[in-house]
């Protein structure tokens, strides 16, 4: 069966959706949305980087959008910054009947855990219009919930997990959502950034931690969050930014569940700026500039380092294929699934739609 889709937002990952919709057979793009208007009226492949043109014109009409029978929205929408007004946007989509698939609110990741203020408004909106709604990507997503749930199937017990992104953001051109989110090339005794912010990093981790805590029956004391920043001392410069001297060049971060004082689930960040940065925290292995990884403390122990790009594709522009990929390739199974807010558990394990070389 064939999909028609729309893709919501042309940004990092959404002009690789863009790119998936319309290279794969099994899916036909019937829409795009833009929000800025240099992008309207251009055509989808344009905005991708492709050739031939595929005669579908990016809107930033949301009528326009929802009079096109489509069947799937590929939502790639900042929302993290802008929640109400891409709340008003989501809903209006899944009122009208359109199932979604999402990189954006990624505190829906486990909905089960998620706050009312997001899910009380989509649920009713999945209901109404017998729809529904996933959420996920790499990170937070693949990482602390599919990474992690299959190095825990190999555990005979578990005294304690850990989820790790180890990643030198150095090459990644996205100074102004990513660079200023987390601080980067700001003064070390500036004003806490936004995911500084005290509950900000449990809002958008936790849910993984929570997802694990369950998977292994423990129950939490609580979950917590854990911020560091290294300043470095000399000038460092690449393609995200300039950091001069005094600089915040690396930021380690974690949401931890809590047992007894002992934090024995933890989702933790380390993302720096080159390598010179934060040279005494955890690298990702040699040869490599990143890494997704689990270590699981118990009988047996294990580690599993998860890798995306290989040949000429960078590792952090692999991550945001990879993100766009998770999502666009669960279309097939939210299409099959029951009206509502879907977590990981709720899909086949392994679901990969129909990825065609």
């Amino acid at each position: 069966m064939t999909h028609r889709v729309i893709q919501f937002s042309t940004g990092n990952v959404g002009r690789e959706a863009l790119r998936m919709i319309i290279e794969r057979p099994d899916l036909e793009l019937v829409g795009v949305h833009a929000a800025s208007p240099e992008k309207q009226g251009r055509d989808a492949a344009e905005l991708c980087g492709l050739d031939a043109p595929t005669r579908v014109k990016a809107t930033g009409n949301l009528d326009e959008l929802l009079a096109l029978d489509a069947d799937c929205v590929v939502f790639t929408a900042q929302a993290e910054t802008r929640p109400e007004e891409a709340l008003v946007d989501l809903c209006a989509l899944l009122r009208s009947g359109l199932d979604v698939v999402a990189t954006s609110f990624v505190w829906l990741v486990n909905p089960r855990t998620a706050d009312a203020w997001i899910v009380d408004p989509l649920t009713h909106a999945c209901r109404f219009g017998k729809s529904s709604l996933y959420v996920n990507g790499i990170d937070p997503g693949y990482s602390g919930d599919t990474l992690a749930l299959a190095a825990l199937s190999l555990a005979g017990t578990a005294e304690r997990v850990v989820v790790q992104e180890v990643f030198d953001y150095a090459d990644y051109d996205d100074g102004n959502f990513t660079g200023a989110t987390f601080g980067f090339g700001a003064n070390a005794d500036a004003e806490p950034v936004l995911m500084a912010l005290p509950g900000v990093v449990t809002s958008a981790w936790g849910g993984s931690v929570r997802l694990l805590a369950e998977a292994i029956g423990v129950e939490l004391d609580e979950v917590r969050d854990r911020w560091e920043t290294w300043a470095t001392p000399t000038a460092i410069d690449c393609v995200m930014m300039r950091v001069e001297p005094g600089g915040v060049a690396a930021v380690r971060f974690a949401a931890e569940g809590i047992r007894d004082g002992v934090p024995v689930i933890v989702v933790e960040h380390v993302n720096r700026l080159t390598p010179a940065a934060a040279p005494d925290w955890p690298y990702p292995p040699p040869g490599r500039a990143g890494v997704h990884r689990v270590l699981i403390e118990g009988n047996p122990g294990i580690e599993i380092n998860s890798h995306v790009g290989l040949g000429e594709i960078s590792e952090t522009h692999a991550g945001v294929v990879a993100t766009a990929a998770r999502v666009v390739n669960a279309i097939d199974a939210v299409r099959a699934a029951p009206p509502g807010i879907l977590g990981v558990t709720d899909l086949p394990a392994g679901y990969a739609g129909r990825v065609m070389g």
